[in-house]
Order: C-alpha cells, then sequence, then structure tokens
C-alpha cells in the first residue's frame, strides 16, 4: 500500500471524509449554524470547486492511502468562503488565505495525519508566495466529530496565534514568513504513521482536534 499526498481534484469531492457528500457549508452564503452538513449540494460544490481552481488554483491537498481518501484540508482566499462573514469572530484580512477545515477519517485520527496535511497547506501556500494563512478554531475541547472547523489547541501547537478572540471561536493567523525552509519530507512523514485502518468507508466523520 502506498500512501501520497496530492492536491485536492474534482474526482475526489466524492468520497472526502465528511458529514455528508458535497457539504457546502462554508460556500454558502445565507448563515448557517456551524455544524458539518448544515448543507450539501454536491453540484454547487462542484462548481464552487471549478471556479476557485479557475481563479485562484489548487484549493487543498489530500492524503490517499491507494484510491482511499484518508484525509483533506481546504483552503482558499477568504472571498470564496461567504459563510466566514456570519462567524461572531468577523472575517479575515483581506489578504490573508483561509484554511476552512481539516477532516480525517474515523479510523485514521490521532496518528499524526493532520499535522501532515497541515503542513503540507502550509508549504503549498509559502512557496506560491502567501504570506500569511488563518483560520477559525473551536475552543474549548468537546465533541469535534461535525464541526468545520478546527481546535484551538492543534493551530496553537503549529505555531498559529489568536488575531480575533472570541469565548467559542477565535479566529487565528500564522505568518508564514516566519516558518523555517521546508526541509521535511512529508510524503516520507505520512508512509511512516502507523494508522490502523479498518475496513474502506465511503462516509467517515470529520474532525481533528
Amino acid at each position: 500500500m502506498t500512501r501520497k499526498l496530492k492536491p485536492l481534484g474534482l474526482t475526489h469531492l466524492g468520497a472526502l471524509p465528511c458529514e455528508c457528500e458535497g457539504c457546502v457549508f462554508w460556500e454558502t452564503d445565507r448563515p448557517l449554524e456551524p455544524r458539518c452538513g448544515a448543507a450539501c449540494d454536491m453540484e454547487k460544490l462542484q462548481d464552487w470547486y471549478r471556479e476557485v481552481a479557475g481563479e485562484w488554483g489548487e484549493c487543498g491537498r489530500v492524503a490517499c492511502e491507494d484510491n482511499e481518501v484518508l484525509g483533506f484540508i481546504k483552503y482558499a482566499p477568504q472571498q470564496y468562503f461567504p459563510q466566514a462573514a456570519h462567524f461572531p469572530t468577523g472575517s479575515p484580512s483581506d489578504s490573508s488565505i483561509l484554511i476552512a477545515c481539516i477532516h480525517i477519517r474515523d479510523d485514521a485520527r490521532r496518528h499524526g495525519l493532520g499535522r501532515v496535511l497541515l503542513q503540507a497547506a502550509l508549504r503549498d501556500l509559502s512557496m506560491r508566495g502567501e504570506r500569511t494563512v488563518e483560520a477559525y478554531a473551536l475552543s474549548g475541547g468537546g465533541d469535534m466529530s461535525a464541526v468545520p472547523v478546527m481546535g484551538v489547541e492543534f493551530l496553537l501547537r503549529h505555531g498559529f496565534t489568536v488575531a480575533q478572540p472570541h469565548p467559542k471561536y477565535p479566529l487565528l493567523k500564522l505568518d508564514l514568513r516566519s516558518l523555517a525552509a521546508w526541509t521535511e519530507n512529508l510524503e516520507a512523514v505520512l508512509e511512516s504513521l502507523r494508522i490502523p485502518l479498518g475496513a474502506p468507508r465511503r462516509v467517515p466523520s470529520p474532525s481533528i482536534k
């Protein structure tokens, strides 16, 4: 079995580990409850992907084992995620890239895959000349299984700082220029992770703490 990091592609959208196929929480402009699967529309998601890829470029990374998607991370300039305007923390900076979410299969969680996906995203954005990234987070812990943001502790461990505080949904920021040169072989790290995968499942639950 071979594990690889790949750009998030149109063909991956129907096999992503998220609460429902075609989740368009971030891509929806009306206010929604911050919950994975609050809005689902595969056609809308595909149209969104084509727009972002055509206007801006690759908007995510996936970790695969053979043809199975283990997890993914999605990011783009904040204007492509209209739901951000409804977060109580306020919108990200116009000059920042927003990391919308990371989702990982249940049987692949807690083995370091989230770190690899985040670093793959940061490496990609840094090489493309981006300067800052931002991400909403959930503070206070609890069940992350259907939350469309990352845990605040996870982001803080990886160098993010709080840009806009909020008791539940702070907005965090990372200056990519502060990172050291990319020397780690993330593909080798991905291969080395000891992930005890079960039988392939089409729609696992999301999240990372």
